[in-house]
């Protein structure tokens, strides 16, 4: 297999994995950097790295010239900014330049990364079918991945764009190197910085089953369509309880209630805003831990052959690739 595939959000958690899964899939991989890019999560692979800014149509689809598939993994995931409009401009703007650049260059078929975020949470886990709307979601992220999310959408339906989407959940497992949010919950917890808890629940998936995910949804998703990629659901409490006994410690035992909370988290807020480091607990995060983001992936098991191995597996991958690399010290 020679097809060249273009990557974007390589630097990343999500993307390097799914850069991974398609050089060991034999694909000729082309990822797309930023001059300041961190490389670590490509070094040793078989790549054909190349300069260009997912915002930025013409050096899109300049990186996109031969390449006959896309990958548009990037994306803007933080969970606070000095300016929130700052997460909602990268990602609206990234997937309408870059979806822009493909229909340009006559890509033949694009797997657009989305998330979760734009799905709207129940009482129990839902589907794809449990949108969000502009003034329901809470936060910058989640907002800015559901404009994103129906950009891509007109996309398809008015310019014939030929995207199948997918949503993965909460990635866990190597190669987080920022890390992302619930990587660093993942340190916290591992390092005993983590005494206590609030009521809320996430669906924990393995980064590697996202990237294989990705790879399906290439195989044989339907164009237009969204499917989730997630794995376990899992309480907050449990995830905790498990991270500290991988990590030979003793599992949190106090729930907090969220109410008393908020004074802490716009004080973190506060002081984020002159050291310009991300608050460990913000405003937006404790509203969204309302509801239990639980989520179910029975259409891309039916329609796509996905599977996902058992969320304690990313755990013990990422503790060990957090210890490798000087995390937990």
């Amino acid at each position: 297999m020679t097809d060249t595939v273009l990557v974007t959000g390589t630097s990343g958690f999500v993307g390097s994995a799914v850069a991974r899964a398609l050089a060991a899939r034999g694909f000729h991989v082309r990822v797309l950097m930023r001059p300041t890019s961190d490389r670590r999560n490509i070094a040793g692979m078989d790549c054909e790295p190349v300069t260009g800014d997912m915002r930025d149509i013409a050096s899109m689809t300049a990186a996109m010239q031969g390449a006959r598939y896309l990958f548009h993994v990037a994306a803007d995931y933080r969970l606070w900014a000095k300016d929130p409009q700052e997460i909602e401009r990268n990602n609206l703007e990234g997937a309408r330049a870059t979806m822009g650049a493909a229909l340009k260059a006559g890509v033949e078929r694009v797997v657009y990364t989305s998330s979760v975020a734009a799905l709207k949470p129940g009482a129990g886990p839902v589907d794809e079918t449990a949108r969000h709307t502009p003034e329901t979601v809470i936060g910058a992220y989640k907002r800015s991945k559901l404009l994103a999310e129906r950009e891509v959408e007109r996309l398809v339906a008015q310019e014939n764009l030929p995207a199948v989407l997918v949503a993965p959940s909460t990635p866990i497992g190597p190669r987080d190197i920022k890390p992302t949010p619930t990587g660093r919950i993942i340190v916290e917890a591992a390092t005993g910085r983590m005494p206590a808890f609030v009521d809320t629940g996430l669906n924990l998936v393995h980064v590697d089953d996202v990237a294989q995910g990705h790879l399906l949804a290439l195989d044989k998703g339907r164009i237009g369509e969204n499917y989730i990629l997630g794995g376990d659901d899992v309480m907050l409490q449990v995830m905790l309880a498990d991270i500290a006994a991988l990590a030979g410690r003793k599992a949190p035992t106090i729930r907090l209630p969220r109410g008393p909370l908020f004074p802490l988290a716009w004080g973190a807020e506060a002081v984020a805003r002159f050291t310009g480091r991300e608050p460990m607990l913000t405003a937006d995060a404790l509203r969204m831990s309302r509801y239990r983001m639980f989520f179910s992936s029975a259409k891309a098991q039916r329609e796509l052959g996905y599977t996902a191995r058992p969320y304690r597996a990313g755990l013990e991958d990422a503790l060990a690739w957090f210890g490798a690399n000087g995390y937990l010290a």
